[in-house]
């Protein structure tokens, strides 16, 4: 079965946007999967977004901008599976994609297809120009159905933006993932909204084969590319991937593969975080409470784990001082005389043996991502 962990990968839209996506970008994006170590690390789906599509249909079928992809899109998904990735798509379930090209609206079966025959693998499926009056589910329910009658597996992205709380009905449309929110910015604002504040209480829409997808990754961008806002400090790019993995959701990087930071290029291929994000009981992270102090709030988050350990994570959300974060046993379900060793998963280091309770003091905007293990 397709996604029985969270989906990872690479999505064109944060950094190229409507201007700039081409095929030799996707061609060396995929080669930069293995140079740079993403495949090793996990990460599978190469995928490019909206734009990829001529102006029209031709007899009825979606075709490519020759200008940007001269060969068309099967070379590139041939070449994604040489390396032994996937390839991924964009489409739309309105009229037009949000750039204006065809979208899927009236030809979900005629476009699945198609996808199947270009032997695509993962289909982001957006939510523009939808006309009046349709039932969005019902609109998902059919390209879902498209999708299957095609006899090819594609992971089945939803990408409607949170509108009709898709985490309440995107599974029964054969979704195996679908966005909670809005589109991502690179900027701290963003992360808080979508990442801290919106995914609040989504823990029980969530696990194998289906994903709360609180959007793509801006790890690495550093206020550059098509959703540039400011760009964030290295903290809060640490607090974004952190929460991301405690969250079980996709990691689909947005930065520029091939001209990764030594940040992005550290958080990213974090082999503890990704084992959290990809552990094979499916939880996603919950959040256990606020902290409270002089006005400004910290929060703990976390994730249980197929060896019985905790992932937690200790934010700081705060922006002027350092503060002391706790986090007591009974808040994550342990006796408070249980001995627990506490493992830093930034870097791998061996905290102790703590029993009651265990704090760190966190830098604004940043955080503590800890493995709580139970000692017999």
């Amino acid at each position: 079965m397709l996604a029985q962990t969270p989906p990872m990968g690479w999505n064109s839209w944060n950094t190229f946007g409507w201007k700039d996506l081409h095929a030799d970008v996707v061609q060396e994006t995929i080669d930069a999967f293995i140079s740079e170590g993403l495949k090793d690390a996990g990460y599978e789906y190469v995928v490019i977004d909206d734009t990829w599509q001529a102006n029209d249909r031709v007899d009825g079928k979606l075709t490519w901008d020759e200008d940007r992809f001269p060969n068309g899109i099967k070379p590139l998904a041939d070449y994604a599976h040489s390396k032994g990735l996937k390839f991924g798509i964009y489409s739309c379930a309105g009229t037009h994609t949000c750039a204006g090209k065809p979208g899927s609206f009236g030809y979900e079966e005629i476009d699945a297809q198609t996808f199947a025959d270009w032997e695509v693998d993962f289909l982001k499926y957006d939510a523009c120009y939808i006309p009046a009056n349709s039932h969005n589910p019902t609109l998902y329910k059919r390209m879902g159905q498209a999708l299957r009658a095609t006899g090819r597996p594609i992971l089945y992205s939803i990408c409607e933006w949170g509108n009709h709380q898709p985490w309440e009905w995107a599974a029964e449309t054969g979704g195996h993932m679908w966005r909670t929110t809005g589109d991502i910015e690179d900027s701290w604002k963003s992360i808080l909204e979508i990442g801290f504040r919106k995914q609040i209480g989504k823990h029980p829409y969530a696990g194998p084969g289906g994903w709360n997808d609180p959007d793509m990754l801006v790890i690495g961008m550093h206020g550059k590319g098509n959703v540039a806002a400011g760009g964030c400090t290295d903290a809060e790019y640490r607090s974004h991937f952190g929460l991301w993995c405690l969250l079980a959701a996709p990691l689909m990087i947005g930065c520029d593969a091939r001209h990764m930071s030594p940040l992005a290029r550290e958080l990213l291929l974090n082999p503890r975080l990704i084992a959290v994000n990809q552990d094979p009981l499916g939880r996603q992270g919950y959040r256990v409470g606020q902290v409270e102090y002089a006005w400004e709030m910290m929060d703990v988050w976390a994730k249980p784990l197929a060896d019985g350990s905790i992932a937690v994570g200790l934010f700081n959300l705060g922006d002027t001082r350092t503060q002391k974060i706790p986090m007591s046993w009974e808040a994550l379900g342990l006796h408070d005389r249980r001995p627990c060793q506490i493992t830093n998963l930034w870097t791998g280091d061996d905290l102790g043996v703590h029993t009651r309770s265990f704090f760190a003091e966190i830098a604004p905007h940043d955080s503590l991502i800890i493995k709580i293990t139970p000692q017999n």
